[in-house]
């Protein structure tokens, strides 16, 4: 509830009116001052977890609040405005807060992990490496705060070395997010179509461009990743040889976007994860519909078993979106389970479900957890 306005102001005394605004101002400044504090401390806790800086969801629900609590109508739109002023400085501060971070990924600039990386982390210093065991391990290690490694390609499938990664290792996901990919076909200047005989790139890029490569009847040789095929075509200054890449990577190594969208799904996208060492949950009282979470465990080598895991999953109200298996490394025809589903892990259902799962599950590990983006 507001402060009423005291019967001598408003009798028009601007003096004493401008009095009365001096003293609401510097109690503003000291809570502005708690405030900025409070935000240091939620920058210090997404640091760790790798979240976001900015949370719309939450941004949303705050201002609701706040404007029901404004008894003057026309009062409230100028409210909306002032506290999403007050985040937007809070924000400005957690990301200077935060512009110290380091973030792995692997391959090197113009590669798709790089380009998601810097989305992901625009203020971040981004660290290249040359695979994604050394990325998970310098993670693990603390000499970088996260690493952000691809899972998923719509057309390619699973990325496996990282979900074993995922399984064996002990950092936790805390944002999933889907990225567009455009595969190109990246040729030295004034190359003619006819004169490519050999395209390099990443086993992934050349999968997703199969139908295209096998149409006009190049070779396909696979690259560790598709910067640096790219950066091989600049190297070799050959026009025989093309690589398959993004347009970041041709504008690195000045070569030229000869045909562009070459994949065969023209819906082609990657999940990328970021794996960070401490794990996030969400509120308790995050609706359900934002929240999702990976589970991965081993089931007895038994006739329903995997069965009896699901169905506790969904008899908890859980909707399963995702699940694959995995070999596990060393053992003959044993095998792990991921599980990617909806609905707050933290919540009493979501508690009550681990619990029920550990009893049934030889190995049980909660991956992650992530909302919406």
């Amino acid at each position: 509830m507001h402060e009423s306005i005291p019967e001598e102001l408003k009798l028009g005394n601007l003096d004493e009116i401008r009095e009365r605004i001096n003293q609401i101002d510097d109690q503003m400044v000291k809570l502005f001052e708690e405030r900025m504090k409070a935000a240091e401390k939620v920058a210090e806790y997404k640091k760790e977890r790798s979240l976001p800086i900015k949370d719309e969801a939450r941004e949303k629900i705050v201002i609701e609040k706040g404007c029901e609590k404004i008894q003057s109508e026309e009062l409230k739109p100028y409210y909306v405005d002032f506290q999403r002023s007050v985040m937007d400085i809070s924000c400005a501060y957690q990301s200077k807060l935060m512009n110290g971070m380091k973030v792995g990924y692997s391959g090197v600039p113009g590669a798709y992990a790089y380009i998601a990386a810097k989305r992901l982390f625009p203020e971040a210093e981004l660290v290249s490496f040359s695979n994604f065991e050394p990325a998970f391990a310098a993670a693990e290690k603390g000499e970088i705060d996260c690493a952000v490694l691809p899972i998923e390609n719509s057309y390619a499938g699973e990325v496996g070395n990282v979900m074993d990664l995922m399984y064996s290792g002990n950092l936790y996901v805390n944002r999933v997010v889907n990225f567009d990919v455009e595969q190109n076909l990246l040729t030295l200047p004034g190359t003619q179509i006819g004169q490519i005989k050999t395209v390099v790139s990443h086993p992934q890029a050349l999968a997703q461009c199969d139908a295209y490569i096998k149409e006009h009847g190049f070779t396909a040789m696979e690259y560790s990743n598709t910067a640096r095929a790219a950066a091989f075509v600049k190297e070799q200054n050959d026009p025989s040889i093309a690589a398959i890449g993004s347009e970041e990577a041709a504008q690195l190594f000045d070569l030229v976007v000869l045909e562009r969208k070459i994949h065969s799904n023209r819906n082609n996208s990657s999940r990328f994860a970021v794996f960070s060492r401490v794990k996030s949950l969400p509120p308790e009282n995050e609706r359900n519909d934002n929240c999702n979470f990976i589970l991965m465990f081993t089931v007895p080598n038994e006739a329903g078993s995997l069965a009896i895991t699901l169905d506790i999953i969904g008899s908890h109200g859980f909707n399963m979106r995702n699940l694959k298996s995995r070999p596990m490394k060393g053992l003959m025809w044993q095998y792990y389970f991921y599980v990617e589903a909806e609905g707050n892990i933290a919540s009493e259902d979501g508690q009550n479900m681990l619990q029920e799962i550990g009893a049934v599950c030889g190995q049980l590990k909660l991956a992650g957890t992530f909302l919406n983006e």
